[in-house]
């Protein structure tokens, strides 16, 4: 079926800006882990949870019938309690996990591997190959991705067990809470279904943790850090990022995610004031290649 132009551009855009959401919640991430040496499953706790409120609030006006209705369908409940907690708790811990046991270069470039898997398993449903342009797309998102998040130099990615373990795992969450969300999104709304995950997905991360125990080396920077990685990083980024699933689909919004990686970057040009190089700029091109690969559909022609 042929999709509109206007709805592949709000997909486009929408799925751009979750990404962009995220590279900005990584940088400040990686700041907490650096300088105030906060536990993961802590910080993915409290995100989780915070951020549940706050899109529960932004849906409120639906009215309390609507913000309760998605409990009244046995279906509906299995849905969002797989999203809460295979796809959107699996994802936000084991990234962050990823990160505390290495780096956020590694850790964003095991989860960049999503686009594959994404692929490879939407090609296996449908049983076709994929098109040229697909190979292309994404070759260019794992090769951009590696460029800029390791300057192009392997040796970079030597990490723990843990540490692949982890991105790994945060791959497979990509994949899972992007196909997960959409049957229910699609009839409840995205502010409402990724509210209830978050807040479900954080109350089971958060019992666990105790997340009612505060770090006592907090200070009002750490706080503002957390407030942002929420608002924007959390929040915004999964709601605008879903938003661009119900408009473009799964498999081009996953791709169109690898803008992540170049927002964390360039953010940390600009406030850690990291330098670049060749490598880096030429990632840069590469993710910006696959995101007009990704939208374009490019030819018919399939690789089997």
């Amino acid at each position: 079926m042929h999709m509109k132009p206007d709805n592949m551009r709000k997909g486009i855009a929408y799925s751009a800006a979750g990404a962009v959401c995220w590279g900005l919640s990584g940088v400040c991430s990686q700041y907490l882990f650096t300088y105030y040496a906060l536990d993961a499953g802590w910080l993915t706790a409290v995100r989780m949870l915070l951020s549940g409120v706050a899109l529960l609030a932004f849906a409120l006006p639906s009215g309390p019938r609507h913000m309760t209705g998605i409990f009244r369908s046995r279906t509906d409940v299995l849905w969002l309690l797989a999203f809460a907690l295979v796809g959107l708790l699996l994802c936000q811990y084991t990234f962050l996990a990823a990160i505390q046991h290495s780096n956020s270069a590694t850790a964003t470039v095991l989860q960049s591997l999503n686009v594959v898997m994404m692929a490879l398993l939407m090609a296996a449903k449908r049983r076709r190959g994929l098109r040229r342009s697909q190979v292309l797309a994404l070759l260019f998102a794992v090769g951009g991705t590696f460029l800029v998040a390791t300057h192009g130099n392997p040796s970079a990615m030597v990490i723990s067990g843990a540490g692949l373990a982890f991105g790994l795992i945060s791959a497979l969450g990509v994949v899972t809470y992007t196909l997960l969300s959409r049957p229910i999104i699609e009839r409840w709304g995205n502010a409402l279904v990724t509210g209830w995950g978050m807040l479900i997905g954080g109350a089971v991360l958060g019992t666990a943790t105790r997340v009612w125990l505060i770090p006592a080396n907090l200070d009002l920077m750490a706080v503002l850090l957390i407030a942002v990685i929420v608002i924007v990083g959390t929040a915004g980024g999964f709601s605008v990022f879903l938003q661009g699933v119900k408009y473009v689909g799964p498999e081009k919004a996953t791709l169109i995610g690898c803008i992540e990686p170049a927002t964390a970057t360039a953010l940390s040009a600009l406030w850690l004031h990291t330098s670049f190089g060749t490598a880096e700029i030429v990632g840069f091109i590469l993710i910006m290649l696959t995101v007009f690969l990704s939208a374009g559909g490019g030819g018919q022609h399939e690789i089997t």
